[in-house]
């Protein structure tokens, strides 16, 4: 096999083949496109981050226009950009007014990261510091460290594990465990040691697409808030539409995040961006008049970066002017009707569906993510011109909200093959 310059990530090197290799020059619509000119149907929106497909030119041309007013700029002490503040005045009213404040940085892990230390900064601030949060077994919140942290401990932080600060796992709830979970939630936020809970809602994304009800994440919100805690919501993956709430979070009415966490597709898949919205209350404690040092001491270069912020202005914009939520619905519908099929195969374990997300557990003697059959599923469906990455033993699909109906039914088709196959 031909040596490659650069360092995949979640990628064996020493298990790579040529068959594994295939290089895209060029994206549309659902598509990615090959330097042979074969068409690959992204099943996946290339780890979950493209909802309105590959070079939308909506989006492209926004950030055209950008780069000819201002590529970058320093975004600290008062200095910002005419983009930045339109587009933080549009998130928050976008997420329904429910934070206060928006913290640019570059990704996911980046935005969990400046959650957890807000809410850590809050407690310290107040003069009563604390050094415990809760999460869910089989999280996964990113992979700089104290995202590795709040994260499952498995073989993504194995290396790492002395390094990591200490975390109480919650059993992932389930309706019959779900009096356990918020018994556990009050006996631990009693001692006065954490400073709330950091979760993904309703979809685990990384731990295999687990999923649970929105009744489940109210009770287990509403317990942390009840008890004078903070909620963060990693939202990374589950935002803008892939649950079929604009936000996972909407699917609760009456309890409400304090932190929210977004990246992905935030910019529509074109550039790095992420937020973290908070609540006033939780800015407040970085806020004096006379002591510098109770800042928040954070920041990145590229914060706020004008080219980041044109994507995600022109992103919003085809949510909130464009057909995105009937996409979505369609691909709901669409999920639902195969789902029978899926359940007849013999091979099959567990179908679960989320919104847009289409989960397929397949029997596994092996320990989930490390499953062989992984890379295999990945090679065999590209051959077969769908690009599907199993996290596992569990193959899913989460489509760009503008794939055709033919492609769509290409994926499953796919996906049903290679099940029987493997």
């Amino acid at each position: 096999m031909k040596e490659l310059p650069f360092w995949f990530p979640y990628t064996q090197h020493g298990l790579l083949t040529e068959e594994d290799l295939y290089e895209f020059v060029a994206g549309e619509r659902e598509f990615l496109i090959t330097k042979d000119g074969k068409k690959i149907i992204d099943a996946i929106a290339s780890w979950w981050v493209n909802p309105f497909g590959h070079s939308n030119p909506y989006i492209a041309e926004h950030i055209r226009r950008q780069t000819l007013l201002l590529e970058h700029s320093i975004f600290a002490g008062g200095l910002y950009h005419d983009k930045a503040k339109i587009l933080t005045e549009r998130l928050l009213k976008f997420t329904g007014n429910k934070y206060h404040k928006v913290f640019f940085s570059d990704n996911g892990s980046t935005a969990v990261e400046v959650g957890i230390k807000a809410v850590f900064g809050y407690f310290f601030n107040k003069g009563k510091p604390k050094s415990k949060i809760l999460a869910l077994e089989g999280a996964y919140h990113g992979d700089t460290f104290g995202a590795m942290s709040v994260s499952a401990r498995s073989y993504f932080t194995k290396p790492y594990q002395q390094l990591l600060f200490d975390v109480t796992y919650l059993p992932f709830p389930t309706n019959e465990n779900i009096s356990e979970v918020e018994t556990l939630i009050e006996n631990y936020l009693s001692t006065g040691e954490y400073v709330g809970i950091i979760l993904e809602p309703l979809v685990q994304g990384a731990g295999g697409m687990r999923m649970y009800s929105p009744e489940l994440l109210r009770r287990i919100m509403l317990k942390v808030k009840q008890a004078g805690y903070f909620v963060i919501a990693d939202e990374v993956m589950t935002g803008f539409g892939r649950t079929g709430f604009l936000f996972a979070t909407d699917s609760v009415e009456d309890v409400q995040p304090d932190v929210i966490c977004l990246s992905k597709a935030l910019t529509g898949g074109f550039l790095p961006m992420s937020v973290t919205l908070v609540s006033e209350e939780l800015f407040n404690a970085f806020y004096d008049l006379n002591r510098k040092d109770k800042m928040f001491f954070h920041g990145h270069s590229y914060t706020a970066n004008p080219l980041g912020c044109a994507a995600a202005l022109a992103t919003l914009d085809l949510f909130e002017e464009g057909e995105a939520m009937n996409l979505i619905k369609n691909i709901e519908k669409a999920h639902g009707k195969i789902i029978p099929e899926f359940r007849n195969l013999d091979k099959v374990v567990d179908v679960r569906q989320t919104g847009t997300i289409l989960a397929i557990e397949i029997y596994s003697e092996e320990s989930g993510y490390m499953d062989k059959r992984s890379q295999i599923i990945t090679r065999k469906s590209l051959q077969k011109g769908v690009l599907l990455r199993p996290l596992g033993n569990v193959i899913y699909t989460l489509p760009p909200y503008v794939i055709s109906e033919d492609s769509l039914q290409k994926v499953y088709e796919v996906m049903i093959e290679i099940i029987r196959e493997i």
